[in-house]
């Protein structure tokens, strides 16, 4: 008999610490949503340039790179936003020696705040030159706050979703008892900018154009409901 009291004793101990750590409070999960359309103002594209053979005269790396270089001062482009991204040969000394028709290819980062300055760089540059472009990625330079804005707005729209909800039960609305954002902005893809040429006092022409950023948050929020 002690021991079926004493296991007794334990469950009645037992159920009642449970009911002690049980959230028997009522509450209501939602989602809020905001999102907005931003036009990127900092576009980085890649130019790669290659030697090409003139009849029988080459027209170098050095040359193609003078004119890029000019045509990106020209442009107003910064400094610090123009860049040599990569050599096509490690070592391209080494490989002009082994062999005198070797063509190396060169590529530059450029980072554009105005793409209507992309068209007049590359009408600088021979076109026979270019061997390729690239929209490498899409920002907005000031993303973080409107960021902030939107998650502040996908919170205020679960609750006022809540409210509307609880209130149609006749009760009132607490506090928030969890909070989870979730990003689901999407971000034009990568690719590579089409370009023709026809002739070397042609300038390419170039298919490049602005793609809207979608920035989107959803907020899952738990309230009590009193």
């Amino acid at each position: 008999m002690k021991k079926l009291f004493l296991i007794a004793a334990l469950a009645a101990t037992t159920i009642g610490a449970f009911a002690q750590n049980a959230d028997l409070r009522r509450k209501i999960e939602v989602t809020g949503t905001a999102e907005m359309e931003v036009t990127p103002d900092i576009i980085n594209v890649s130019i790669s340039l290659k030697e090409y053979m003139n009849g029988k005269t080459k027209v170098t790396i050095s040359q193609l790179e003078k004119q890029l270089e000019k045509a990106v001062a020209e442009a107003g482009v910064a400094k610090e936003d123009f860049t040599v991204n990569d050599l096509s040969s490690w070592n391209y000394v080494t490989e002009k020696k082994k062999n005198p028709d070797f063509l190396a290819s060169k590529q530059y980062g450029i980072r554009f705040h105005d793409l209507n300055k992309f068209d007049q760089i590359l009408s600088k540059v021979d076109p026979k030159g270019i061997q390729s472009t690239n929209i490498d990625s899409y920002d907005y330079s000031k993303i973080t706050q409107v960021k902030n804005d939107l998650k502040l707005k996908a919170l205020i729209a679960a609750r006022d979703k809540a409210t509307f909800l609880v209130n149609g039960l006749g009760d009132k609305l607490g506090s928030a008892l969890n909070i989870t954002e979730n990003d689901v902005s999407s971000f034009p893809q990568p690719r590579n900018v089409m370009y023709m040429a026809k002739a070397a006092d042609v300038a390419p022409e170039s298919d490049i154009d602005f793609k809207k950023i979608k920035l989107s948050f959803q907020i899952q929020a738990v309230f009590e409901i009193k």
